[in-house]
Parts: C-alpha cells; structure tokens; sequence
C-alpha cells in the first residue's frame, strides 16, 4: 500500500497489514481511509490506530475512540 503525504510517498508492506493486530485485544485489524488519513480499524473495542508517515501508531492510548454508529465498523 502506498501513502502519498506532501509529495512524499511512503508505503506500508501489506504483508505487515496482515501481521498486525489488536494491541488491547489482539483482534484483527481492518484497513480504512487513504492517503494521509489511513487508519487501522479494531472493531471489537472500536479503536483506530492512526499511520502517520507509513508508520502503525500502535499505541492504545493514542488511538481514536470510535462512536457506536461509526461508520468505519460497519465497512
């Protein structure tokens, strides 16, 4: 997957996508959104974990909290 960001490309191995899990419960991972706005998406605690310059922000405490009509979880 590439990530265009400020005429920089960067890009996320897919095979890492498939790696990554949940860190809090170890569920998989969904991806969501494009470019600068991609996203990993845990739909069993409704958490995304932001990538920011083709890096996984993986840290639970800095993911976003999705409401329960998120559209995201449905996807």
């Amino acid at each position: 997957m590439i990530i265009n960001h400020a005429k920089t490309r960067y890009t996320v191995d897919k095979r890492l996508l498939e790696l990554l899990v949940c860190p809090v419960c170890k569920a998989p991972l969904r991806v969501a959104g494009t470019g600068a706005s991609l996203e990993l998406v845990c739909r069993a605690d409704r958490l995304a974990y932001a990538v920011r310059d083709g890096i996984p922000m993986m840290l639970p405490e800095e993911a976003r909290v999705l409401a329960g009509d998120d559209p995201l979880l449905t996807r």
